[in-house]
């Protein structure tokens, strides 16, 4: 521990023979983070300026990849620091602040999958009730509370755990997340445990238990329904199935290793914790940029005309040189 302005440090290690593989490290990282950013971004754009795609349903894909993208902000520039750092050190305040909004941010991911589970119920099951149900109101109340429920009820964490003496000043993790819990010194076993069951039950299985019952209305008024029925279900709910099937196994990873203190290899740690930050983040555009089929063509049209503005211009370039060239006189196009 190093004292410094009233400051306690904490050792970051959770790392893999950093100092022969950094620069590799940093390179895998930084395109990774620069892909998230670029992807998540270009996608969430096309949402906002395209009228055609302000619907309930891609307002709330717009939400997810505004959450992947703050979920990657909170981890990676940090991660990218202690790369290149001789140690891989940071302050408890700042780990305790990067664990909330971690959390916090992983919550409302699961609380923004019900929202789209729920906007792809009412569509099917209810579809001349959609418009009435799913008014913009309605999408910016089920928006406000998939981000403040989580962060409301994780503040109640922050303040007990100044309570908290430290005892162990290295954290076995490449960022701060629930092995925190290891460095107190004397943890109260039970409101400890309490208060973990409860927070994952309102932040996950609640959250899945609700898609998991409308999913199984959509599924049941699908296959009693004719084929075009079946179909659209099929191009806009397996997506979010995937997302949702993908993201749940990840965070799996976190409460049986992190909260249940199970002893893994350092190397079998570290490539778990990446699988965490690098796929799911990647992972949302692709698979809604292909899967779903408005925001697909939006997407080709988009780099085709990229494309086509390069093609003309720099057709025009040569044009005008090979004017200038053989006739100095005219202007150039």
């Amino acid at each position: 521990m190093t004292h410094e302005f009233n400051l306690t440090y904490i050792t970051l290690g959770g790392h893999v023979e950093l100092e022969k593989y950094k620069f590799l490290y940093f390179a895998v990282m930084f395109i990774a983070y620069i892909l998230i950013l670029c992807s998540n971004s270009t996608i969430f754009c096309l949402i906002w300026i395209e009228k055609s795609l302000h619907e309930p349903m891609y307002i709330f894909i717009a939400g997810l990849l505004f959450n992947s993208v703050m979920f990657s902000t909170n981890i990676y520039p940090k991660l990218l620091i202690d790369l290149l750092s001789e140690k891989q050190i940071t302050t408890l305040s700042f780990c305790s602040f990067q664990g909330i909004i971690y959390y916090s941010l992983t919550g409302s991911e699961f609380f923004l999958l019900a929202s789209m589970s729920y906007d792809r119920y009412v569509s099917i099951c209810k579809p001349l009730q959609y418009h009435t149900i799913m008014r913009r109101t309605t999408v910016k109340i089920l928006l406000a509370l998939a981000w403040l429920l989580p962060a409301c009820q994780l503040m109640p964490s922050a303040v007990f755990s100044n309570t908290l003496k430290i005892c162990n000043f290295t954290l076995n993790g490449i960022f701060c997340n629930n092995a925190i819990s290891k460095l107190y010194c004397a943890t109260p076993k039970s409101s400890y445990l309490i208060y973990g069951v409860f927070i994952l039950i309102n932040t996950v299985f609640l959250p899945l238990l609700f898609i998991l019952f409308t999913y199984t209305k959509i599924f049941i008024i699908c296959y009693r329904s004719c084929r075009e029925v079946r179909k659209k279900a099929a191009q806009t709910c397996l997506p979010h199935l995937i997302i949702l099937i993908s993201f749940t196994c990840l965070c799996s990873y976190d409460v049986i290793i992190a909260r249940l203190e199970i002893n893994l290899p350092q190397t079998a740690r570290f490539i778990l914790t990446l699988q965490v930050i690098l796929y799911h983040p990647l992972f949302n555009p692709i698979v809604y940029g292909l899967k779903m089929k408005e925001i697909s063509r939006h997407l080709r049209r988009l780099f085709c005309q990229g494309k086509l503005c390069i093609r003309t211009d720099v057709g025009r370039a040569v044009i005008s040189f090979v004017i200038q060239v053989q006739r100095p006189d005219v202007p150039p196009v």
